[in-house]
């Protein structure tokens, strides 16, 4: 605990940002234990409820092309989400570097096609919103009050659209990055996918062409490989450990992976600049966590979590004790790094305070 905290295994990856990055403990959402945990990292004590990213982004992500962005690097399941906007609809995630890539940086025939797709899309959400309108006139009370939340549902999918038309015009930057010939999207080559989506991240955020990102790493079933030989079990084999030190070695070299890749990020946002000349990284807030604590309890106490750049004095483990009742949540460090970008709240899902003082 403290600035002098020993670094676990799992995070040696990162021990060149040591002073770049806060890790916390003990904090959680008071969620419910079980499989859902992505659905409620974001989104606190209620799953799929409003998401602190999207919530950021609704504040100060309309000025960029992309208001937000939501990526994912493994089996990218179509059901999953860990982005809800306020009317609680999942947002769907990238998985292909390669379509993100065409996002970014678009030809001209790129652009006309998605000016088409999202007309077409826009058009035909009125013809529906006019159509459910006509229904409603006809309705009982208890089903014109669904048909109300519906609606709120298909106009906030409208102003998604409706900014994405309205920005298709808007200069778009160019890059001499190169994807490789083929999308890295077969379980065995997770890791690279992963790289992959943190270099466009990085790209994203240097090119101004989104202010919110949120990237959820799958790939709970896939087995890994190390020095050519496979490991016995697949992450989520080996998140139910039962304490076997076998199983636990295995799964920290996965871990250690997907930091490694987490620090190569962190890595080029320190070396770029933003617009004022100082490093991307001290203009960006970097969060990374977990929506379970012990998977092989099903826990959804205690959630790893680091936060790098912002500005923050960073260098130290800040630890809680999550089994007191008035100890700090999740939320109230979403509250602080959400007023750290100068949003005014003072609360976020089940959490009314900050962390201000523990962290700054």
């Amino acid at each position: 605990v403290g600035r002098g905290y020993a670094m676990p295994e799992t995070l040696k990856p990162l021990s060149d940002h040591r002073d770049a990055f806060t890790v916390f403990s003990g904090l959680d959402h008071r969620a419910a234990n079980g499989h859902g945990a992505w659905s409620n990292f974001l989104c606190g004590n209620s799953p799929n409820a409003y998401s602190l990213d999207q919530m950021v982004a609704d504040q100060i992500g309309q000025k960029s092309r992309f208001p937000s962005v939501q990526l994912t690097a493994g089996t990218g399941e179509g059901s999953k989400a860990m982005s809800f906007t306020k009317q609680g609809i999942g947002l769907p995630m990238v998985q292909r570097p390669s379509v993100f890539y065409k996002e970014l940086f678009m030809s001209e025939a790129d652009k006309a096609r998605m000016e088409y797709m999202l007309r077409s899309g826009k058009s035909s959400i009125d013809y529906v919103l006019e159509d459910a309108l006509r229904l409603q006139k006809s309705a009982t009370r208890r089903d014109s009050d669904k048909l109300d939340e519906y609606f709120d549902s298909m106009r906030s999918v409208e102003k998604r659209m409706t900014q994405q038309i309205a920005s298709i015009d808007d200069p778009i930057p160019t890059t001499d990055y190169k994807l490789p010939d083929s999308d890295p999207i077969t379980p065995n080559l997770l890791m690279e996918a992963e790289t992959l989506m943190y270099d466009l991240m990085t790209l994203a955020i240097e090119t101004e062409s989104s202010r919110v990102l949120s990237f959820f790493i799958d790939g709970l079933g896939q087995v890994f490989s190390f020095d050519g030989e496979p490991l016995k079990a697949g992450y989520h084999g080996l998140s139910h450990h039962g304490n076997d030190p076998a199983m636990i070695r295995d799964l920290i070299k996965i871990e250690q992976s997907h930091i490694h890749c987490l620090s190569g990020f962190i890595k080029q946002l320190k070396e770029k600049k933003d617009t004022q000349g100082n490093s991307l990284l001290d203009s960006t807030i970097v969060l990374m966590g977990t929506g379970m604590g012990d998977a092989s309890r099903h826990s959804n106490a205690n959630l790893p979590t680091l936060v790098a750049g912002g500005g923050f004095n960073h260098g130290s483990h800040i630890a809680v004790d999550h089994t007191k009742d008035d100890s700090p949540l999740l939320g109230d460090l979403y509250v602080t790094l959400m007023q750290r970008l100068g949003m005014e709240v003072d609360s976020f899902s089940n959490a009314s305070r900050n962390m201000n003082q523990l962290f700054s």
